[in-house]
């Protein structure tokens, strides 16, 4: 017998404790999604076609939009601080930095499967994770170890494929918005002289995405 929704809810706010992180429930009309955002991505990020979580491979706002369209609610999760780092010196921080944060990043991924796979396996069948950040789960992805056109076909040769689940943000979520939605603060991290990377300390908050029929 499948659980009601709000018992499972419940075990996977107990099970998202479990690994650290905080969980609220959100109305699907609180997530955002804006085209903006993949605008960000596109253009200033220099994980751009880099990481299979990521753009050109993520889906697109409109994608998202439509998807969204077919659940009814969302869990959204909460990651604070960066495991391993208590500290950061931005004169420190090299200027590849996605590797610091491998241990943020899995931590963040790890926890999206586990819950989607848990609610999948309880009868939650459409339950769908989206993480945060470009993927790590291998020190270098396929798509950025590639010469040549950058499309989706390029998703055949993850070495991770049941792993990896697209970044809110790479598929057009307004994470500012629909964090605020929820009821929790979240602001942009500075930077020293507002060099990308740069950032000043390790106080980082991280949000992922639960949806749930």
């Amino acid at each position: 017998m499948i659980a009601t929704l709000e018992d499972e809810i419940q075990k996977l706010i107990d099970l998202a404790r479990e690994a650290g992180a905080e969980a609220r429930v959100i109305d699907i009309a609180d997530v955002i999604v804006s085209d903006w955002v993949r605008f960000k991505c596109s253009w200033g990020c220099k994980g751009y076609g880099k990481h299979l979580s990521c753009p050109p491979y993520a889906p697109s706002p409109d994608e998202t939009r439509r998807v969204i369209e077919e659940y009814r609610t969302g869990l959204l999760l909460r990651f604070e601080g960066v495991p391993g780092i208590k500290t950061m010196d931005p004169s420190e921080i090299p200027e590849d930095f996605h590797p610091m944060y491998r241990e943020l990043i899995i931590w963040i991924h790890d926890t999206i499967y586990r819950l989607e796979k848990t609610a999948f396996y309880d009868g939650y069948y459409k339950a769908f994770g989206l993480g945060a950040y470009p993927c790590i789960y291998c020190e270098h992805c396929v798509a950025e170890e590639s010469v040549g056109p950058v499309d989706r076909s390029m998703k055949r040769l993850c070495r991770h494929m049941d792993r990896v689940r697209p970044s809110m943000e790479a598929a057009g979520i307004d994470v500012f918005a629909t964090v605020r939605n929820a009821g929790w603060e979240i602001s942009t991290i500075p930077c020293k002289d507002l060099e990308y990377g740069k950032i000043l300390h390790a106080n980082i908050v991280s949000f992922a995405l639960i949806l749930l029929e």
